[in-house]
């Protein structure tokens, strides 16, 4: 009998996973799971309901930005994601756990890190390593929050819905894409305008764009 996958990988270097992989085995009993892009990670999850948290590279194909984190945390609320990146810009870091990530564990960080990240994510904590400080009482960290808060309400479908409308997606487009009725997607719009407190598509899409970005311009 095997055990059941409790982590995903998800990192487009085949070297980095493996190394990860490797230093993660020591602190996490079941098997570990890799993925390379932004839906292959969406994908694994969806097959494997025991996954408790991924290891998400904030550069990783498909992950545009925040997107990727804000995506994994909407469609699956109850996954802790822990952010693994060669980026330690602190304003970004703060962004990343304004938007839900659990933790931040830089790729710089010695390996005795892992475990003791991954014990204190799944233990519920919000983990940083030693030393990094984040600031998180500035106005633009205030609005971020106030946006990833609006963001948590949506649905996954409104969503996927409000993703496409920011890449510019006409209603009939991404009925087209979601392979549903024009009017569902009409109804899907009006709940995020109403979720987000926007006046119109536009601004929604807007806002999304400018918050999804690593640096929030």
């Amino acid at each position: 009998m095997t055990s059941q996958a409790r982590a995903i990988i998800a990192d487009d270097h085949p070297l980095f996973r493996s190394a990860m992989k490797q230093a993660m085995q020591a602190a996490l009993g079941g098997e570990i799971l890799e993925a390379a892009n932004l839906d292959e990670t969406l994908s694994t999850l969806a097959a494997h309901a025991s996954i408790e948290l991924v290891f998400l590279d904030l550069n990783m194909p498909g992950n545009q930005g925040l997107t990727g984190l804000t995506s994994l945390r909407n469609a699956y609320p109850g996954v802790q994601v822990l952010i693994v990146s060669a980026e330690e810009d602190p304003d970004i870091i703060r962004r990343a756990l304004d938007f839900g990530a659990s933790g931040y564990l830089p790729k710089s960080a010695p390996l005795e890190c892992i475990a003791q990240a991954v014990a204190a994510v799944l233990d519920g904590e919000q983990w940083l390593p030693d030393g990094m400080q984040i600031e998180q009482n500035s106005g633009p960290a205030t609005a971020e929050r106030d946006f990833a808060d609006k963001l948590n309400q949506l649905t996954p479908h409104q969503f996927k819905v409000l993703k496409m409308v920011a890449d510019g997606l006409l209603n009939k487009q991404i009925a087209w894409e979601l392979q549903v009725q024009e009017t569902t997607i009409k109804q899907h719009v009006s709940a995020i305008l109403r979720k987000l407190e926007v006046i119109n598509r536009t601004q929604a899409g807007v806002l999304f764009k400018q918050f999804m970005q690593p640096d929030g311009r």
